[in-house]
């Protein structure tokens, strides 16, 4: 009798029959016998174990001094550590090995990074959809309503071959065309070079630099993005951003927005359907990238932004003229971290700069030990004050705020005695923002900081977690009343909205949208959306797209601002679903018109 127990590595079978040990590839059925035990490198393994463990072979190899003697010896060597009572040990280092060389490859990836969990539900990807004309369920769409409601938002085209943070994924535009109380509904993709790129090649061809790297297949997939730069397949002169964060009408140009890149000028036909135009370089004299909430003054038409970079100098503050010239930069050298700055706001006089403890990183990345960003929870944040209109850094003034972590501010305006008055969602746990963006709690403040001596005041207006909200525009950098916020832990899955009352500090009004029902941002549209002062401040409408997660069906719901219940006005059901995601705009009509190639 033969006892007989075999062994695989990669397309090779080794074979042991008693003392004959065979090598036979997986192409060919017939083995072959090989020379040279293993005996003399197995001299003290104990034989009384009939299964030895990986590490005690290891342990127990003793090579001989004579090269001669080695391979006069690997005979009996091979056999003994191939011998069935040997093979199980063998057998389970390789697994052992493999499973740690896979680890180093492709390692399990955290649920905030996973695809598997990212994008699921309601989260998880569309097809466009050309315009659709919608039935209104509910109540009646106000004809001073009239114009279009965008939001944008990630949507990836391809299944991702590797990690997935929830805020990356190309861009994706769902407009709702009201008209003569009438509403048509469209999805269409931002057709960015990314995604056009992508799209051509049938797979993604650019790697998700903000979802991290987290094993050598990711730097692997990023290797060969610059090889394919280097040849001639990617231009990087075309950009690489996604333009899924949010929207801006200026110059006459609806423009879509991420803060790694451009934004790309969107145009929406007289058919309703939405077109991407090209991307929007300020006649070529913009930087290779801006914030993705810059801010415009209404009465002077100048939209003000930012760039923040990982490299020194870390800020960059900026404007663009009303006719889209930009002009000179000012960079904050005074900033003394790579501090991660996703919002800010204007005033009359001054620009105003959140630095939380999110630092940007990218040696994490390099690393491959996730996201290109982490929490400092040593370090204590700060306010930038700036004048619009500077010049240099060296007007720029710090304030120290502890514990003060805001990525949106709603508004600021100065206040009669030239303080600083702030209102901004201020985040609990940083770590929860990235990682856990179900569990990112966030409060709403109230701060007002005396420019003269730094004294800060600071109010929490609302224990609920609220974030995603907006003003009446008109009173952007000017003193405001009312703010509309979501409410709920999730990043851009929101359970309701709420009324905030500025004076009086508390909530004044509230709705939630039922068990199962989601939505977003909170968008405030005046009744009359391009009136003036005299208007009551709360007089007009919250809209938001929301979705059912038991039907699977979204609508569109309009609400009445000044109830004492945000009562709905409307509700139009979809003819698809509408994924949660991030920040929207509303135009009128008279806006539409103005629009740069608007004619078909």
């Amino acid at each position: 009798m033969h006892s007989f127990s075999s062994f695989s590595t990669s397309s090779t079978v080794w074979c042991i029959s008693n003392r004959i040990i065979f090598k036979a590839d997986a192409q060919s059925s017939k083995p072959r016998k090989l020379l040279w035990p293993l005996t003399p490198f197995l001299s003290n393994t104990d034989s009384s174990q009939s299964n030895p463990k990986p590490e005690d072979i290891i342990k127990t190899l003793k090579p001989t001094k004579s090269r001669a003697a080695v391979f006069a010896s690997f005979e009996d060597s091979l056999f003994t550590l191939f011998s069935s009572k040997n093979a199980l040990a063998v057998s389970s280092l390789f697994t052992t090995l493999s499973t740690k060389l896979k680890m180093m490859i492709n390692p399990p990836l955290h649920p905030s990074v996973d695809p598997k969990f990212v994008l699921t539900g309601n989260f998880a990807p569309v097809n466009e959809m050309p315009p659709t004309e919608c039935l209104v369920v509910e109540g009646e769409l106000p004809h001073s309503l009239d114009g279009v409601y965008i939001r944008n938002g990630p949507n990836p085209q391809h299944q991702p071959l590797g990690p997935l943070n929830l805020l990356e994924g190309d861009g994706m535009l769902h407009s709702v065309r009201i008209s003569q109380g009438h509403a048509t509904f469209c999805s269409r993709y931002v057709k960015t070079y990314k995604y056009k790129l992508e799209r051509d090649a049938g797979v993604p061809m650019i790697p998700n630099f903000f979802s991290g790297f987290y094993g050598l297949a990711d730097v692997g997939r990023c290797v060969t993005a610059v090889a394919r730069t280097l040849t001639g397949q990617i231009s990087v002169a075309g950009g690489t951003g996604i333009s899924n964060t949010s929207l801006s009408f200026f110059c006459n140009t609806i423009i879509a927005m991420v803060e790694n890149d451009l934004p790309y000028a969107i145009r929406l036909t007289r058919e309703s359907d939405i077109e991407t135009i090209r991307r929007f370089d300020f006649g070529g004299k913009a930087p290779s990238s801006l914030t993705a909430h810059p801010k415009i003054d209404a009465q002077t038409g100048e939209m003000f932004s930012f760039r923040c970079f990982p490299a020194f100098p870390y800020l960059t503050f900026f404007r663009f003229n009303a006719d889209g010239s930009k002009q000179s930069e000012v960079a904050i050298f005074s900033m003394q971290s790579p501090s991660y700055i996703h919002d800010f706001a204007i005033t009359n006089q001054y620009a105003i700069f959140p630095i939380s403890q999110a630092d940007m990183d990218p040696f994490i990345l390099m690393a491959c030990k996730g996201m290109p960003v982490r929490s400092q929870p040593a370090k204590v944040p700060q306010i930038g004050i700036i004048p619009r209109y500077a010049t240099s850094d060296s007007e720029m003034k710090w304030f120290l705020v502890p514990g003060f972590n805001a990525f949106h501010i709603i508004n600021a305006w100065e206040d009669d005695h030239g303080n600083i008055v702030i209102i901004a969602p201020n985040a609990s746990n940083m770590e929860n923002y990235f990682y856990n963006m179900d569990k990112s709690h966030f409060f709403l403040e109230k701060l007002r900081i005396n420019m003269k001596t730094g004294e800060i005041e600071r109010a929490v207006l609302s224990e609920r977690s609220l974030e995603m909200g907006s003003i009446n525009p008109i009173y952007a950098g000017k003193k405001s009343r009312y703010v509309y916020m979501a409410v709920g832990e999730h990043i851009s899955k929101k359970a309701g909205v709420v009324k905030i009352d500025l004076e009086l500090g508390c909530e004044v009004a509230s709705r939630n949208y039922g068990r199962d029902c989601f939505g977003g941002e909170a968008l405030f549209v005046g009744k009359d959306a391009t009136g003036g002062l005299e208007c009551d401040e709360d007089d007009g409408f919250v809209v938001s797209y929301i979705h059912n997660e038991i039907t699977n069906e979204s609508q569109f719901v309009v609400m009445d601002a000044k109830s004492p219940s945000l009562d709905v006005t409307a509700v139009v059901k979809l003819p698809g679903r509408v994924p949660y995601g991030l920040h929207g705009i509303f135009l009128g009509e008279k806006e539409l018109q103005k629009q740069k190639c608007y004619l078909s």
